[in-house]
This record gives C-alpha cells, structure tokens and sequence, in this order.
C-alpha cells in the first residue's frame, strides 16, 4: 500500500485495521452518491432541453460573462483597400528555360535542371522528340515575360511564360496552337519574348508578298482570348516572319528567286495593328515571294539556301543598305541546276546548320564547315540529294557540343527575340 499509493506507515495500518465490510461499504456509499449526482444533472439538462427561457437565461448570462472578461475597447482597426490582386501575385518571379521544337512543341524547364558543366562532359538530354522533331530554339525568359505568337493569318496571341506547361528535359512539351486557340490550318510562324509593352520598341512584320510593317511593341498589350490582328492580310498573302526592334536596326529581305535588298528601318513609318503596311520589295517575277526577313544585330555572315542543296555565307557588309521598295540585289544565282532560294538567315560559325529534305530526312552540319565567298556567286553544295528530292526546310540552332558544354546563361544561347521561321 505504501508503494502503490504513497502512503505513510501509519495510514497503511489503519486501512489494514479495518474490516472487509467496512471498506465495503465505504466503496458502496461512493458508487451510490455517484449515481444520484449523475441522476440529479440529467433531470437538470432534460429541464434546460424543454425550457426555452432556461435556454435564453443561460445564454445571456454567458454572453455577459464574456463583455464583462473581455469588453475592452478594441486593439485593432479593419480599414477596407481598393486592390489589384490576381493570381499572378501569388506566381514567383523565375528565370526558366523555354524551348520551342521545330515542329512547334514548346514547354518551360527551372533553368537549375540545366547545370553547368566542365568541358568535355557528357551533357544532358535536352528533350524526347518525335520523329523528325529536333529543339530549334532553346532561351531564357523570366516567368512574368509574355510571349507573342505571330500566325501566317496576320493574327497574334499573346501567352505568358507561367501559362506555357512545365517539363521535364526529357518531354517533349505541348503543341503550341493547342495552348493558344489558333484557328483550324492556321500556322505559327513567328514568335517574340518581351518583359513589358512600351513605346521604345517595335514588331516589325514581312509578308510573301514583300509587305513591311511596323508597329510600337505597346500596341499588343491588350491581347484578346481569339488573339488580334497584328496585319491586314490581303490578297492571298500571308505573314512569314515577324521581330523586335528597337528602331535603329536595318532589315534584310530575300526573295525565292534569289534577290535581296536591305534598309533602315527607320524608312518604315510605324503605323497602327489594323493597316496593310507598305512596300518592302519589288518582286521581279510574277511567281517570286519572300522567302525571309531578319533584324541585322550580329554583324556576321548571310547563309542562304536554296531547294536543291545549295548555299552560301557572305558577309553581312556586302549588302550594301538600299532604299525600301526597291527590287534589291542579287543574293544568289538561282539556275535549273541550284533550284530557288528557300532561306535566307543570319549565323556565325559557331552554329550549327539542320536541312530537312522533302523525303523526310535530316542531316547537320557545321556552319563553320561552310565557307565564305561573294554575294553573286552561286554557292557550294550543302548536301546531296537523290534525284527529284529537294529541301523542304532549313534552320540554324546551337551547336550540338555548345549546347552540352555551355551555361545557359551564356549570351550565345539566349535570343528570346528569334522566330518560328529563322533563328
């Protein structure tokens, strides 16, 4: 007893010094006593349950209760704000790796997914495509950026970064026109990444046609869910190629029947989203048509290309700057032998050149495998082709051992300004 229940000696010998019977006892008066307090709350619960005035008595009791304990005056002061909350608020600023395919497959990776590298490593698997599909454009953009997608239709949409779905390296990401709602045989052709709309940059715009446009980059920044006219398409014509400016650049345009001119851009007037444009070249024949328009920034070479394998780099100083409208100069000999010019775009050595041929096969190269000659020479062949195929289309990306050796924060491999068409 003393261990069990702490207690004295003496207090241990008296409950040993009574008798069974009593302590029986005293534990029947217990449960008993017990019994009649339980019997006396439910009697007096049953009576508060059949009295709503016992109900309201109580309760007005225990609401004075609580203002007597906690009356004071209060601490705090709830003052209404008018705000802009949206979920955008909720979404952390990030850089992120975007990668578009040449198919236009496009997704968004956290840009520690692509961790540098010393070099000779192995590098890392960019991206699981199908079949033909290659990553054509690969560049940073910060989650808050918006991107401008920019169809043959003249149409743009507009999509921001966080909206374009996250993957994985090894995913190959989701069909750009299903992310934005293009209309049925509607194509991408161009694409643009900026951070805000202001007044000090541009979206110039070429057509197959010859048609130049430009337009204050503030203009696309009220987007419709079906997307805005970004050109007014006539004729059969349709839009081939779109960039950002910053009003200062020359622009150079190529023709499939191998004619080039390039200009200011201050020769084009910026005009409003609804207007057709104006005259960027003369096209000399009743079949030509432009086969590709770019912002000059590098200072490299011209590479262009033609459907039957052949090509050239001349340096970009030998187009000499024209006046817009002209019918240009000429950009490569176009014979039976060449076929017509179907690229024109800016590189350097360190890119790499992808041709894919109608029969539906793909070779790289290195562009510095290409050598440099004279803007009215034929060119070189590019690639060999089995009789009757013929090049179905042609672009430049990274170099394949940059691209698994290098930072993504090198400059080289960020050019958020890059189209659908022509890196």
């Amino acid at each position: 007893l003393m261990n069990s229940f702490n207690l004295s000696e003496k207090q241990s010998q008296a409950i040993l010094d009574m008798r069974l019977q009593r302590l029986t006892g005293m534990e029947v008066e217990k449960v008993v006593k017990e019994y009649k307090e339980i019997i006396q709350l439910i009697s007096h619960l049953k009576g508060i349950l059949e009295s709503r005035v016992q109900r309201m008595d109580i309760i007005k009791s225990e609401l004075m209760d609580v203002r007597n304990n906690y009356g004071d005056k209060r601490r705090t002061e709830i003052i209404p704000v008018d705000s802009d909350f949206s979920m955008e608020d909720m979404i952390a600023e990030e850089e992120v790796v975007l990668t578009i395919t040449h198919q236009g497959y496009i997704k968004r990776t956290a840009l520690n997914t692509y961790r540098t590298q010393r070099r000779g490593g192995r590098g890392v698997q960019g991206a699981t495509s199908k079949e033909e599909d290659f990553v054509e454009h690969l560049f940073i953009a910060n989650t808050h950026n918006y991107m401008l997608f920019f169809t043959d239709l003249g149409k743009c949409y507009w999509l921001k970064v966080y909206d374009i779905p996250q993957g994985g390296r090894a995913t190959r990401g989701r069909a750009i026109v299903n992310l934005i709602g293009c209309e049925p045989g509607e194509r991408v052709e161009a694409f643009v990444s900026v951070k805000e709309f202001d007044d000090d940059h541009y979206i110039i715009m070429a057509t197959q046609k010859g048609i130049i446009k430009k337009t204050v980059l503030s203009a696309y920044g009220n987007p419709r869910k079906g997307g805005i006219y970004a050109i007014d398409i006539r004729d059969k014509d349709k839009l081939i190629e779109a960039r950002i400016t910053n009003g200062e650049n020359d622009i150079l345009i190529g023709t499939r029947e191998g004619k080039s001119i390039r200009f200011s851009e201050s020769d084009v007037r910026a005009s409003g989203r609804k207007t057709m444009g104006v005259k960027g070249i003369r096209l000399s024949a009743k079949d030509d048509q432009v086969v590709g328009m770019l912002v000059v920034k590098r200072e490299g070479t011209i590479l262009v290309a033609t459907e039957k394998g052949y090509g050239k780099r001349t340096d970009v100083i030998q187009y000499r700057t024209q006046k817009r409208g002209g019918k240009g100069v000429l950009t490569m000999r176009c014979t039976n032998k060449t076929g017509k010019m179907v690229k024109i775009m800016e590189v350097v050595d360190l890119d790499d050149l992808i041709i894919i041929t109608d029969a539906g096969v793909l070779m790289r190269q290195r562009m510095s495998y290409i050598r440099t000659i004279g803007r009215v020479t034929q060119g070189v062949r590019l690639v060999k082709l089995d009789d009757g195929s013929s090049i179905s289309s042609i672009t430049r990306v990274m170099h394949e051992e940059a691209d698994k050796n290098k930072t993504t924060s090198n400059p080289e491999s960020v050019d958020p300004t890059i189209s659908n068409n022509d890196s």
